[in-house]
């Protein structure tokens, strides 16, 4: 069985868990599942994150607006936020970005996101980047401030991804690159520095191949490590296990 399996981006409040998520949690380490960092989209799934992370040892929070997240979003967020981040069991800001997909004001988004990279300045603290059709603001805005950031679940060009390895970023991959249709993702996979390269899930959401369209959870990475070690030529659980090593210096993670 795999082991050091590092989940550097999950979603475990949502509510496809609610049924059975506390045993799921539970036998996650038996599976092989070293880490979850939980990434909060408003002040209430941050709660959530950090609650988790207090019962399990694994398990570590992000705390962040997401950019779907923002219609009630306090004005006083960012002092919330940087509250939150005294928990010990914090690693991150996020998630944040910028989401073209949806009719949110991109002002709006713009502003939120930029804050937030300031505050991961600020904190000295990595960020975690959500970019769904922005490329081009998203790194507008990393090219501004250069902050340590995540490009999670990252759905660019390689040419982007070096870009991206150039402001000296980490990029996650999942499930995407077992689609068929997942050209870039896979052309990335190929290329990426591997010691700039993360493994996630986004569970639920994200599902590999064989399970597209049902719930996704982190014993599920294996399926992209698979695909990614085929891809570089190296074995499953040396893929595993750097990506884990780069997870734990992304996140200032020392356990």
């Amino acid at each position: 069985m795999y082991h050091n399996i590092f989940d550097s981006h999950a979603h475990y409040d949502d509510a496809w868990f609610d049924d059975d998520r506390e045993a799921l949690l539970a036998a996650l380490p038996e599976k092989g599942v070293c880490g979850v960092v939980n990434n909060a989209v408003d002040l209430e799934s941050a709660a959530r994150a950090i609650a988790f992370a207090e019962k399990y040892p694994y398990f570590y929070a992000a705390v962040g607006f997401h950019p779907e997240n923002l219609e009630n979003m306090p004005g006083n967020y960012l002092d919330q936020i940087a509250e939150l981040t005294k928990h010990p069991k914090v690693v991150a800001i996020g998630e944040t970005g910028l989401d073209y997909h949806w009719d949110i004001p991109k002002p709006l988004q713009q502003r939120v996101f930029g804050e937030q990279l300031q505050l991961s300045l600020d904190l000295n603290m990595p960020v975690i980047v959500h970019d769904r059709e922005a490329h081009g603001d998203v790194f507008d805005l990393l090219r501004k401030y250069k902050p340590k950031a995540l490009v999670h679940c990252f759905s660019g060009s390689v040419e982007l991804m070096r870009e991206a390895m150039r402001l000296g970023c980490y990029i996650s991959l999942g499930g995407v690159v077992t689609f068929k249709n997942a050209r870039h993702s896979v052309e990335v996979a190929g290329e990426i520095p591997l010691d700039r390269l993360l493994l996630e899930t986004d569970a639920p959401y994200m599902s590999p191949v064989p399970f597209r369209g049902k719930r996704c959870d982190s014993s599920m990475i294996i399926y992209a490590a698979e695909k990614i070690a085929s891809l570089r030529n190296i074995g499953i659980q040396e893929l595993l296990d750097i990506t884990a090593d780069n997870a734990r210096r992304f996140y200032n993670i020392n356990t």
